[in-house]
């Protein structure tokens, strides 16, 4: 059985182990709440977790590896799920199968939500980023360039501070930062050695993080 552990921000101690997966945990997220948390793993579950009594409470069954999820509103009362077979799944807690789904080129290997929960991002294998309108469900733009390559099937996009840019990272060891406005591709980082698998913005400036699979973090100046 697979383990997932959670500690407090301020303190390293391990609060709470929780084992129930079968397979490689790629994702967790608060459910609205400081108690319940949901994880998304290779086993093809998502499972919602009690963390009074440390217990899952309810397993999803998505029939597809889950690499990554968001939680669309505050209450916690949607899961979007993004999956191997190519689809992201909605899901609404209060219901035990999927609402709907959205079918894509690719496996999804990461999503992002914009801060006012308006837009979804999805990195997808077939090198492409994915903007979806959340209100109408509906694939609103597209991004690529001829020399962006998904490095691995975990790589992480991440919207920008207000939504204007997003980035991520490459094969090829470079960061590609596209305005999602115009569609246009603003800059490409380079000075990475290896493939970069997953970026960070910094919540209140136009500062970059990227992290690469030979164990190197970059910051980069404001974009």
């Amino acid at each position: 059985m697979i383990r997932s552990r959670c500690a407090l921000t301020g303190n390293t101690t391990c609060r709470h182990t929780l084992t129930g997966h079968s397979g490689k945990v790629m994702a967790s997220k608060f459910l609205g709440e400081p108690t319940k948390v949901i994880t998304g793993s290779h086993d093809r579950t998502l499972k919602i977790w009690d963390l009074r009594s440390k217990m899952c409470t309810e397993t999803k069954f998505a029939g597809s590896s889950c690499n990554d999820l968001v939680t669309s509103d505050g209450a916690g009362s949607t899961i979007i799920s993004g999956h191997f077979d190519k689809r992201i799944r909605f899901w609404d807690i209060r219901t035990e199968m999927s609402a709907n789904d959205i079918m894509l080129q690719g496996k999804v290997t990461s999503l992002d939500l914009s801060r006012d929960n308006n837009f979804l991002l999805a990195c997808v294998r077939d090198d492409t980023i994915q903007l979806i309108d959340l209100r109408m469900n509906t694939i609103v733009r597209s991004f690529s360039h001829e020399s962006f390559k998904v490095g691995c099937d975990w790589s992480r996009a991440a919207f920008g501070p207000g939504g204007r840019l997003i980035s991520v990272g490459a094969a090829d060891g470079a960061v590609y930062v596209w305005n999602t406005y115009t569609g246009r591709l603003e800059t490409i980082l380079k000075d990475h050695a290896s493939a970069v698998t997953a970026v960070s913005w910094h919540p209140q400036s136009g500062l970059l993080a990227s992290v690469d699979r030979g164990k190197r973090a970059i910051i980069w100046g404001e974009l």
